[in-house]
């Protein structure tokens, strides 16, 4: 199952926290800081959590797979997740 953005909304106000509107402020604030962070080309360490990085990736040769016809792939930056320590025992070790 995937948790989205409707189910982090949903168990924040099921927690008798926060109001409806103020989960969905809260959630939408959060991504959003951590979505320009990473725009700044910065990045995301949440404790117990794991880390979002920015990489660069250079250009690359590719293929069409439809014809084969070689292509030049542009540089292009990616976000990628490495899993705190915590997290990772918590997966493998339920």
């Amino acid at each position: 199952m995937t948790l989205t953005k409707a189910d982090l909304v949903n168990r924040l106000y099921e927690s008798d926290i926060l109001t409806k509107a103020d989960a969905v402020e809260a959630v939408e604030t959060v991504l959003e800081i951590i979505k320009q962070t990473l725009e700044d080309g910065d990045n995301v360490l949440i404790s117990g959590f794991g880390k979002f990085t920015v990489k660069n990736k250079r250009a690359r040769r590719g293929r069409n797979p439809h014809t084969g016809e070689d292509l030049m792939l542009a540089p292009r930056r990616v976000v990628t997740f490495k899993p705190s320590g915590v997290l990772r025992n918590k997966i493998n070790n339920p």
